[in-house]
């Protein structure tokens, strides 16, 4: 427990009764002394948070102990320990001394104690009021000087502002990022020549405008709302100081082209009118897109001129493992088979890199079909029920829903089945032997509810929101060899059917994955009876 103490008594006993009752008590900082001369030396080079003292000692009475050691700190709380007899001068050393407290001998454990708390606490309350009345103080002299000096300071400081509006200014006029000023309802008050020149207009002609009659995110026109006022480039909220709107457009009214931008908005007060406001930032990010696509073109055409080798060289791996040129030992089969695993891998990465490309250029395209949501469930079930088994877990399918086998849903099938595929193999791999995995596949009111549930390692709450990224694998500490894809497959398949996906995860407790698939379900009864 925190504080120092000081205790004086000239009788050993009750030093060491005092001792062994703070130690108890908890705390640690206790200083006994039998002589106040030692104590008043002790007291001068450290200062105490309490100062504890018997009455009646030989050297020196209490009342004088304690006027001493309020010298040296006049702030700390004394308590002095008397007899029935010597009230009156403990009260008189309350008047003189500005005691704290006398407590009667014998004295109660629990009374001292709490008036020993309360003593130390008094103490810290007192040192703060000094200090607080030292800075006061202090204010008080540096406003005295402030109002001395007014006339100059208000001239130097209207100096200085005059030279910051104009770097301000040049800043603004020269600077090749858009700056733009918009009110809470996304009316445009100011623009910068950079941003007259990517929207094709003079500042005047801009002024006045909505911010969405020159500005788009992806091909969804902004449009107002009572709720959203300045358009659905605050999606995340005009409650937020800053805001980064990527994948936006700006148009050019002379060249009528779409320039793909990226805009900060900062919120800003006005204090005129108490109104906020906010400027952004729009930077011209055509360059970095086609660097990008350019990139991307690259990786996939790369990764998928390797399939063909890839393919080749696993075929040929697999005709000498079942002994097409002859019999092989056991040594080779073991090599052989490793470096057909090896190339699995790698074509594994290779697809799974194909399929980012599909999704990311709008390439993919949904092959929806009308199919059962039980055998769809129960087919990935079975394909992993023998790695489970493997790894001795408890592997249970629940259908949450009446005569499962009239469900259907119309999805992509092979996609979906991706989904849960992938879904399910990760709770595999961070689950550890001997323990649980619960799927549950159910539907409400048209929508599919699919979640797999485990008692694995669990995820950190910090790595909770990189986990549907790309080449991430969710958390900080590398959890296995994966490519960090399959996750974000999941997302873009899921978001691609108009769905959702999420996680709830607990570190050591495990997590469960859930994803959504809104009116996708019809009965086929009903359809049969309709």
């Amino acid at each position: 427990m925190l504080g120092k103490i000081v205790f004086v008594d000239d009788e050993s006993m009750v030093t060491s009764a005092f001792k062994m009752l703070l130690k108890v008590e908890g705390f640690r900082d206790v200083n006994l002394f039998n002589n106040p001369l030692e104590a008043l030396d002790f007291i001068k080079e450290n200062k105490p948070d309490l100062i504890v003292s018997d009455f009646m000692m030989p050297e020196m009475n209490g009342l004088e102990f304690l006027t001493e050691a309020k010298k040296f700190c006049p702030e700390v709380s004394m308590i002095l320990l008397t007899g029935y007899a010597d009230k009156e001068n403990a009260i008189r050393a309350i008047n003189e001394i500005g005691l704290y407290k006398y407590i009667e001998k014998p004295w109660d454990n629990d009374d001292l104690i709490v008036n020993i708390k309360n003593g130390i606490e008094r103490s810290y309350l007192l040192e703060n009021l000094r200090l607080k009345i030292d800075e006061l103080a202090l204010a008080n002299e540096k406003l005295e000087d402030y109002s001395k000096n007014l006339e100059k300071i208000v001239e130097e400081r209207t100096n200085n502002l005059k030279i910051a509006n104009a770097k301000l200014s040049g800043i603004i006029n020269y600077c090749a990022d858009g700056i733009i000023i918009i009110d809470s309802k996304g009316n445009i008050e100011q623009v910068n020549p950079a941003c007259e020149f990517m929207a094709g207009l003079s500042e005047k002609s801009l002024t006045g405008k909505k911010l969405q009659e020159i500005a788009f995110v992806k091909s969804a026109r902004l449009n107002d709302s009572k709720d959203n006022p300045t358009g659905e480039i605050f999606a995340l909220g005009s409650d937020k100081s800053e805001i980064l709107v990527k994948d936006c457009f700006i148009v050019n009214k002379l060249s009528n082209s779409e320039i793909p931008v990226e805009i900060n908005f900062a919120a800003i007060s006005d204090n005129l009118t108490d109104e906020t406001k906010y400027v952004g930032v729009i930077r011209d990010v055509s360059e970095q897109k086609e660097t990008e696509k350019l990139r991307e073109d690259f990786i996939a055409t790369l990764t998928h001129d390797m399939r063909t080798p890839l393919l080749a060289a696993i075929q040929t791996l697999k005709f000498f493992i079942e002994g097409a040129i002859g019999e092989l030992n056991e040594k080779q089969k073991v090599l052989l088979s490793t470096m057909l695993q090896s190339n699995e891998d790698l074509l594994g990465l290779v697809n799974a890199l194909l399929e980012v490309y599909r999704f990311e250029s709008g390439k993919l395209t949904l092959c929806k079909t009308v199919f059962s949501v039980k055998q769809l469930v129960q087919q990935s079930y079975d394909e992993l029920k023998l790695l489970a088994d493997g790894k001795k877990l408890e592997f249970n399918l629940n259908f949450e829903l009446e005569d499962a086998e009239d469900y259907e849903i119309e999805a992509d099938r092979a996609e979906i089945k991706r989904v849960i595929t992938n879904l399910c193999g990760n709770a595999l791999n961070y689950t550890n032997q001997n323990g649980k995995i619960d799927i549950i596949a159910k539907v409400q009111h048209g929508d599919f509810i699919f979640s797999v549930c485990d008692n694995g390692n669990g995820i950190p709450p910090e790595d909770i929101p990189k986990l549907f990224k790309r080449f991430s694998q969710g958390t900080a500490v590398k959890r296995s060899t994966g490519t960090g894809l399959g996750l974000y497959l999941s997302r873009q398949i899921i978001e691609a059917h108009k769905g959702k996906i999420w996680v709830d995860s607990k570190l050591n407790k495990g997590s469960e994955f859930v994803f959504l698939l809104t009116d996708v379900v019809r009965n086929k009864k009903e359809v049969v009876n309709g």
